[in-house]
C-alpha cells in the first residue's frame, strides 16, 4: 500500500484483519503518498457472525484529512450505529468499507443515505461482490452520495469495478450555511 500510494501520488485505503492481542482487529488503513499511515479499528462487532469470538473491537473514533476534506472512516457493521458516526461538525465525509451480504442490501442502501442526510456529509460506501468463503453472496452497492443522500456515482451490482467521483466541498459548506441543522444537534458522550 505504501509503494502504491507513493507511485500513484494518492491515498490508498483498505481493511484487513491484523493480529491484536490473542485475537485480530478489523483494521482500516489509510496510507498517504509520503508513506505516513493511519488506521481505524472497527468498533462494532457483528454478533450474528460471532465476530466477537475472534475480533477485538476498536475504541478510537478518528477523523482523517485528505486535501482539506475531513473523513470519518467506518467498517461495515459500524454503519448501523448513528451515535458512533454522529457528525460533531468534525468531518465532511464518511467512508465505509464493508462485507455486507446481498440478503441485507436494502439495509445497506438505506443506512448509507440516512448517514448522509442526518450528518450533512458526503458518504462513500464500498462493498464487496461475489461469494464469501461460506457461500454467502454479496451484490456490491458501492456508491458515492451527496449530503442529501443523492447518488453522485454508482458501481454496477455484482461486478468488480472502479468508480470515479468529484466532490465539491464548497457545495457542502454552502448547503450547511443555508440549512445549519448541525447547530441543533444533541450533545452526547459515548460511555463504555
Amino acid at each position: 500500500m505504501i509503494k502504491k500510494a507513493s507511485d500513484l501520488n494518492c491515498v490508498i485505503a483498505g481493511s484487513v484483519l491484523v493480529e491484536k492481542s490473542t485475537k485480530k482487529s478489523n483494521r482500516f488503513y489509510w496510507v498517504y503518498p509520503d508513506g505516513s499511515t493511519y488506521f481505524y479499528d472497527k468498533r462494532h462487532l457483528f454478533r450474528l457472525g460471532n465476530e466477537q469470538d475472534f475480533v477485538v473491537a476498536g475504541d478510537d473514533r478518528i477523523v482523517l484529512n485528505v486535501n482539506g476534506v475531513r473523513i470519518l472512516p467506518l467498517v461495515c457493521y459500524d454503519l448501523r450505529f448513528p451515535v458512533w458516526s454522529r457528525n460533531r461538525n468534525d468531518y465532511d465525509m464518511i467512508v465505509n468499507v464493508a462485507n455486507w451480504p446481498a440478503v441485507r442490501r436494502i439495509v445497506w442502501d438505506t443506512l448509507l443515505k440516512a448517514r448522509a442526510m442526518e450528518n450533512q456529509a458526503f458518504v462513500i460506501g464500498v462493498n464487496r461482490v461475489g461469494e464469501d468463503g461460506k457461500g454467502v453472496p454479496h451484490s456490491g452497492g458501492t456508491v458515492a452520495l451527496d449530503f442529501l443522500g443523492e447518488p453522485l456515482a454508482l458501481a454496477e451490482d455484482n461486478k468488480e469495478q472502479i468508480i470515479h467521483v468529484e466532490i465539491d466541498i464548497g457545495k457542502l459548506a454552502r448547503f450547511k450555511e443555508k440549512f445549519p441543522a448541525f447547530l441543533d444537534a444533541d450533545n452526547f458522550e459515548i460511555v463504555d
